[in-house]
């Protein structure tokens, strides 16, 4: 129990007037540590505000309790696991109670749920987010062709990446789009019809998550013009 004191000064008078109030302790809450990762990564899930008198842990998959998502139990210094013979390799229950994943796909996203178990058949639940991302690799740049005449050529960028909506520049500079250069719904092509001399120089894609980004090397256009 905390005593908090406010102190109050009357202007209109030399008076000083206190308020005293009595704020109640509150209990930390039972709650997953959220995280992120990036796919094929480990990852631990950590027990916060673990409650001393715990005697089970129950690890759920989901927000809520569901005996169908149930990943396995902890108790004491003894671990169980009970998931399918196709998740023993890819989740084990730590020495601490935490959660440790292997090998994260993008399926293994989502909320978790973590159930502690009381004397007198008291429970405690808490929740926590795994956010999974996919690894960028290096996006590849090519051009229908690299060489072209002024306003009389067309050329198709494209840039071949497993990122989405990559991001475009030309001499280092954001892409600005017209009617005469397109960006495709995909993101990842760009058709310019006709080509000016104004669009020579070196273009550049780029995909990015929260966590990485990944940038392709310079593609050079060339633009002859009278």
């Amino acid at each position: 129990m905390t005593k908090i004191v406010i102190l109050t000064l009357n202007k209109a008078q030399p008076t000083v007037s206190f308020l005293i109030f009595w704020s109640l302790p509150t209990t930390a809450q039972l709650s997953i540590v959220s995280t992120y990762c990036t796919e094929g990564e480990d990852v631990v899930l950590r027990i916060r505000n673990k409650p001393p008198e715990a005697v089970l842990y129950v690890w759920y998959k989901g927000k809520g309790v569901d005996k169908n998502n149930i990943i396995g139990f902890f108790i004491m210094t003894l671990s169980f696991h009970l998931s399918g013979l196709e998740n023993i390799r890819q989740e084990t229950i730590t020495s601490d109670g935490s959660l440790l994943l292997k090998k994260v796909t993008m399926e293994r996203a989502g909320p978790y749920t973590i159930v502690a178990h009381l004397p007198d058949s008291k429970k405690e639940i808490g929740f926590g987010q795994l956010d999974v991302y996919e690894y960028l690799r290096v996006p590849t740049l090519l051009a229908s062709n690299y060489v072209v005449r002024e306003n009389e050529d067309s050329v198709v960028l494209t840039c071949y990446t497993n990122g989405k909506f990559p991001q475009w520049f030309l001499n280092g500079m954001d892409l600005k789009f017209t009617d005469r250069m397109k960006l495709k719904s995909d993101g990842r092509r760009i058709i310019i019809k006709p080509v000016m001399r104004g669009d020579a120089g070196d273009y550049k894609c780029k995909v990015s998550n929260p966590i990485m980004s990944a940038e392709s090397q310079g593609l050079e256009l060339y633009v002859h013009f009278d």
